[in-house]
């Protein structure tokens, strides 16, 4: 029987669909996001988010008139939990490359509040300041390794993002094992490491799974 590790605990759903499959599945949480204080910042003319976790890191802040900004985002979990949660979504994109390129097109003359965790890329940052466009960051939560042993022989090792690849990698070896990434940025973590590399089609936790079935089919 095969068996996969996946990096992070997965819905009953997905557990499911992988058993259905007569795949084991191993899970464990190889970071930890948690919301931290932050001073409210100055709201430019439109918020950035690029995970879930910010979002409701900023929800729990109760910032005044929040709602009222209207937002660009990465990632389509977080384009679909900021409609649920009310805010107006005028622009996402499934990789940061991608959003800071719609930016780029129409929104040069704009002011950004950007909204991240304290391990984030540069990808954003980088692109404000070399074209000039004004904005502010604030950090609004804290991701933390947690490396830990498996000491269970696998076939599969399922990644979801660059935090959750470096903590793995701590204390387990990659040897014989196929790696699956959500997306490329997760991919790229791994690239001096092994090229025994799958990347889901779109960049969702639900992807992964289906790559991961449809290899071991």
């Amino acid at each position: 029987m095969t068996q996969i590790l996946s990096t992070k605990k997965l819905s009953k759903a997905l557990k499911n669909k992988l058993s259905d499959a007569k795949i084991e599945l191993v899970e464990k949480n190889f970071i930890q996001t948690k919301s931290v204080n932050f001073e409210t910042p100055q709201l430019n003319d439109y918020l950035v988010f690029t995970s879930k976790q910010a979002v409701k890191s900023v929800l729990k802040s109760k910032i005044k008139n929040v709602h009222t900004f209207s937002c660009l985002c990465v990632g389509s979990k977080t384009k679909k939990f900021l409609e649920k949660k009310g805010f107006v979504v005028i622009e996402s994109a499934d990789y940061a490359e991608e959003l800071i390129q719609i930016i780029e097109s129409k929104y040069k003359s704009n002011s950004f509040t950007f909204f991240c965790g304290n391990i984030r890329r540069n990808t954003i940052p980088a692109f404000f300041q070399q074209n000039k466009i004004a904005y502010n960051e604030t950090i609004v939560y804290e991701t933390k390794l947690k490396p830990q042993q498996i000491k269970k022989s696998f076939d599969g090792v399922l990644f979801y993002s660059p935090s959750g690849v470096n903590s793995f990698l701590e204390k387990n070896s990659l040897e014989n094992k196929t790696c699956f990434c959500i997306g490329t940025t997760t991919a790229k973590a791994l690239e001096n490491r092994t090229k025994n590399i799958v990347i889901a089609s779109q960049p969702t936790v639900d992807n992964v799974i289906k790559e991961v079935i449809k290899y071991y089919k």
